[in-house]
């Protein structure tokens, strides 16, 4: 279920803003857990910690570099986590490299690396009111079920 400023639903409780980068961490750690309890398969740690970390790089990056972050959404299937955060600026995102104009390791600028890195698909739509949505497709993977044992011959 989306997230935003104008949420207001009566059987789920409203997360009026600021948000969090936690805020997003947990919806991501609830969708996960949705998916596993409707397939009844759980899905590799790992993959999961992937999707965990483009949710939390999203929400930090729209706080730090876009003004705030106006809203989130996460959606889980069988193969992929869908991660949406919302900002205030029109900016896109870039990448920056590991020095200043002078010459000096510049602190920060992974984080957008990080997210390209790790999913599958990012897509950057500007918003009607002003401000941007970033969407990155995280693939998840259900844990592999064990061998079956070779017969002896």
């Amino acid at each position: 279920m989306p997230v935003d400023d104008t949420t207001d639903t009566t059987d789920t409780p409203v997360v009026t803003g600021p948000y969090r980068p936690s805020d997003v961490r947990g919806a991501v750690r609830r969708a996960v857990a949705g998916r596993c309890a409707a397939t009844g398969r759980p899905y590799d740690e790992r993959t999961c910690t992937d999707a965990l970390l483009v949710a939390s790089e999203l929400a930090t990056n729209a706080i730090l570099h876009g003004g705030g972050l106006t809203g989130y959404d996460v959606e889980a299937d069988e193969r992929t986590v869908h991660v949406s955060v919302s900002d205030r600026s029109e900016r896109l995102p870039r990448t920056t490299g590991p020095l200043d104009e002078r010459g000096r390791h510049r602190l920060g600028g992974r984080g957008w690396p990080i997210v390209r890195r790790l999913a599958r698909d990012v897509r950057v739509a500007g918003l009607p009111d002003g401000g941007k949505r970033i969407t990155a497709v995280v693939p998840i993977a259900p844990v592999a079920a064990p061998a079956m044992p070779t017969p002896a011959l």
